[in-house]
């Protein structure tokens, strides 16, 4: 399908009023977390009467409101350029290469007519080969409103997108973990310095997706100073039914991410709370029944996995609602979260959510209501919170209603609009 040229106001909107131009930068509109809810966001603001787009350097949809930037030989040649040198700074490290990227390549995004013509530039995720930092300085160099959305922590460290325990991000970045040459003016100081210029022109405001990213704003010496909104990630939440299906007479929790045994995940800290479930709660493990689902590089860890389950492997997203309607609980046992989405998605199907209080799970479950926000790292107190919410089955009309009202697309649009005006 061929892409509009130009931006033309929606039938949608009364004639007196003004319609706002709308321009997502992303790397992808259907690879990943944040193209998928950046997407999900223009597609609620255009049904809200904006005219908004996205460009992107990897189109995997014919939605006729994405456009690729560059030219294929650019695209390319940004993306290998600067993974080349990342692997060479890295020590030939390829177990860290996309964990960091420093945008000293990128395409011409400031030539694209759906550029010029914006009132407002939103820079979602932009790594990989999309917008560079020369790039970047000649965009704030247009007359237009630039929004930065915070998915992960890139926006506020030199060069990682999640620092994990490092707090170099606090100070001035410098001695990096993931370089093989490193010091104080170590290449990912190099790069804080230049954000800090960007920042400094004060053309850019920056809207977490959670009040745990605007926390480590709070601490970061690149944002500690500027205003930072915080507007969720917006979920198709008001479409999930919520009536249970299935088996009811055991209590199923549903765990799930793209690869369930990704580091981050927290997949052997999943198991040893089911574990200790059967070793001291035996009556509550016996009617407890985990149901995964995601792609798994090593099966054979399920093997140490006592408490009674199924692996259904990698699941489609249209399927994601009706696993959750099996459910009763939906667990995230993750180091970390920025956002949390598969917490939110479970309540919208009536599940009571349970999960570590690292992340951006605290502004989705309300706890010992509508689920359970156990100590991190404590795998105790994660099977606690589950044999918690094994006793106290969730009023599922309700939980679908408080997922609604927090995240529903059309309603976080209206937010995000907000921030704009």
């Amino acid at each position: 399908m061929s892409s509009p040229s130009a931006y033309s106001p929606s039938s949608s909107v009364p004639a007196d009023k003004p319609v706002r131009r709308v321009v997502f930068l992303c790397k992808s509109d259907n690879v990943g977390g944040a193209a998928i809810v950046t997407r999900r966001l223009m597609k609620a603001l255009a049904s809200a009467g904006v005219d908004a787009r996205m460009l992107v350097v990897e189109r995997r949809t014919d939605d006729d409101r994405v456009a690729m930037a560059g030219s294929t030989l650019s695209r390319r040649y940004a993306f290998y350029a600067e993974r080349l040198k990342l692997y060479l700074r890295g020590g030939f490290n390829r177990r860290d290469l996309f964990k960091v990227s420093t945008a000293s390549d990128g395409v011409a995004v400031a030539s694209h007519p759906w550029v010029k013509q914006a009132d407002v530039v939103c820079l979602s995720w932009v790594n990989q080969g999309l917008l560079s930092l020369k790039g970047w300085r000649r965009l704030l160099r247009m007359d237009k409103q630039f929004v930065a959305i915070m998915h992960d922590l890139w926006y506020i460290t030199g060069i990682c997108h999640l620092p994990a325990s490092c707090t170099g991000y606090h100070v001035a970045c410098g001695h990096c973990p993931y370089l093989n040459w490193r010091g104080p003016r170590d290449l990912s100081h190099r790069v804080w310095q230049a954000k800090a210029r960007l920042y400094a022109t004060g053309r850019m405001q920056f809207v977490a997706v959670s009040s745990w990213v605007a926390d480590r704003c709070r601490e970061s010496s690149l944002l500690r100073d500027l205003p930072v909104s915080i507007v969720p990630n917006p979920l198709p939440v008001a479409r999930f039914t919520y009536d249970r299906t299935g088996d009811t007479s055991r209590c199923v929790i549903a765990m799930g991410a793209a690869r369930l045994d990704d580091p981050v995940k927290g997949f052997d800290l999943m198991i040893a709370a089911a574990n200790q479930i059967v070793d001291h709660h035996p009556q509550v493990a016996a009617h407890m029944h985990l149901l995964l689902f995601g792609h798994l590089r090593r099966p054979e860890a399920l093997d140490a996995l006592r408490l009674s389950h199924t692996w259904l492997g990698p699941v489609a997203p249209a399927d994601v609602p009706g696993i959750y309607r099996q459910s009763d609980v939906v667990l995230s046992a993750s180091h970390f979260e920025t956002f949390g989405a598969t917490l939110a998605e479970g309540m919208a199907a009536g599940c009571r959510a349970v999960s570590f209080d690292q992340g951006g799970q605290c502004d989705i479950i309300d706890h010992l209501d509508t689920g359970y926000l156990a100590h991190y790292p404590d795998v105790d107190d994660l099977a606690r919170g589950l044999v918690w919410a094994a006793e106290h089955p969730a009023d599922r009309a309700r939980q679908h209603r408080i997922a609604v009202e927090r995240f529903d697309d059309a309603r976080v649009a209206r937010r995000f609009l907000q921030v704009l005006q």
